[in-house]
């Protein structure tokens, strides 16, 4: 008997497979992450070095390399996060949110008042938005526009997952996230963090972390259009990517 197991790919990864979605059939119903991953580098060596730095995910959570994982799970492998005319996977959707509406992904475009009126209460005197946005050059190389790409259900799970961290080390905090995908022009915003506390000193922290946090583990992609070309951008915080550790240690030192 034989096991067909579906894989969702994004960002550098579709494009160097040339497709959103890959099938292999193997004759065992499961396996480990490690042992998926051996796998497709066998069968597609020619892109065994970016399976071979990129996560797994099953069911919308990131999967350790010994986990095991079944046939019948959603399963996507990821290449390193940032956070293209995107490719359009099956998994990804215009618009998801959070049952409370807190964290958003979205091809609409973003206004920090409408982000932050989700945090402002009557019990928090201070609340600070941080708003990401376009820019157009980048150590001397014009940026043209940058496109967006998203794992949507599992991004909006994993900014929950950010808002919930910010609650438990900085107590009585809100966080809001939304985060567009798809074109993104000069100057447009692209990403709003929303934070509100009693007092100002937790937002400004809680802010800070939110955004690094995003950039480490939430499945989002970004793709810088130049006036000569293209690249996908990785997390781009200078060690090796790995979204089930916390951030490094000047983070839990805030």
């Amino acid at each position: 008997m034989t096991y067909t197991w579906k894989i969702q790919l994004f960002a550098g990864l579709s494009d160097r497979f040339g497709s959103p979605v890959i099938q292999i059939e193997t004759d065992t119903p499961s396996m480990t992450v490690a042992a998926l991953k051996q796998e497709l580098a066998s069968r597609f060596p020619e892109q065994a070095d970016l399976v071979r730095i990129s996560f797994v995910a099953c069911n919308q959570t990131y999967a350790s390399d010994d986990t095991v994982i079944q046939a019948s799970d959603e399963l996507a492998v990821l290449p390193p996060v940032s956070g293209g005319e995107p490719e359009q996977n099956e998994a990804d959707e215009s618009e998801c949110s959070s049952a409370d509406g807190r964290y958003v992904i979205t091809k609409q475009p973003l206004t920090s008042d409408e982000v932050l009126a989700k945090v402002i209460v009557p019990e928090h005197g201070a609340a600070i938005a941080f708003v990401g946005t376009t820019r157009e050059w980048t150590n001397g190389q014009r940026t043209v526009r940058l496109e967006y790409e998203a794992y949507a259900p599992m991004a909006v799970r994993t900014m929950e997952q950010v808002g919930a961290e910010i609650s438990e080390r900085w107590p009585g905090t809100l966080t809001a996230i939304s985060h567009r995908i798809g074109v993104v022009d000069l100057a447009e915003t692209s990403v709003v963090i929303a934070v509100s506390s009693p007092h100002r000193d937790a937002c400004y922290e809680a802010s800070r972390y939110a955004i690094e946090r995003l950039k480490q583990i939430v499945p989002i992609w970004k793709k810088e259009i130049w006036e000569d070309g293209s690249e996908w951008k990785g997390h781009q915080q200078g060690s090796p990517w790995n979204p089930i550790e916390p951030l490094s240690n000047k983070w839990m030192q805030i």
